[in-house]
């Protein structure tokens, strides 16, 4: 049986930020679970970037049906961890149930990828202390209130900590984390 994958995310997140790592994971082999505050249609969003807007504009995206409420997962059935940004990290910060999942991700040293807005929730359980990572760049002071050392660049790989800025970065953020969740959990073939 393949190792699974745990996608924590709720609505308003970045559509590419949820469906890109869930499809390319599979792809490599993996099973993945998308677990949200309940099982419900999640309604993802579309950040882009428009001329004269001093940042990001965000439009309706796909939805998506998350697989398991965060109640009713279990972290220990997980080899890996993936926390998508958008607006949805804001808020689901402070679900003690999510909170709870992350810690014991990074309590047992198993690989977790974060991109864009997701470093708000690791940087919420107290995982980001003394690590190196790269978020969204308005986050540079949030990070830095966590206690890592921010870094801008397209990936940013801390130990099994796997961070990117955000959608553009795709492909430098899923080839560095295959390569830490290869070497952990490699995929059955």
């Amino acid at each position: 049986m393949a190792p699974k994958i745990l996608i924590v995310t709720g609505d308003a997140a970045e559509s590419l930020e949820v469906l890109y790592p869930y499809q390319r994971l599979r792809e490599e082999g993996y099973e993945v679970d998308i677990a949200a505050p309940t099982r419900k249609k999640l309604q993802f969003v579309v950040h882009d970037f428009e001329p004269g807007f001093d940042t990001y504009t965000e439009k309706p995206g796909y939805t998506w049906p998350a697989d398991l409420a965060f109640s009713e997962v279990d972290p220990g059935q997980y080899a890996a961890l993936v926390i998508p940004g958008g607006r949805a990290p804001e808020y689901l910060r402070a679900d003690a149930e999510l909170r709870k999942i992350i810690k014991s991700f990074f309590d047992t040293d198993r690989p977790v990828a974060q991109i864009c807005h997701g470093p708000l929730l690791t940087a919420a359980v107290d995982a980001l202390r003394g690590r190196r990572v790269t978020a969204y760049p308005a986050l540079e002071p949030d990070m830095q209130s966590a206690g890592a050392t921010f870094q801008d660049a397209e990936a940013v790989v801390d130990g099994t900590l796997v961070s990117a800025r955000a959608w553009p970065d795709h492909s430098m953020w899923m080839r560095e984390f295959l390569t830490v969740l290869r070497a952990k959990a490699p995929a059955v073939g």
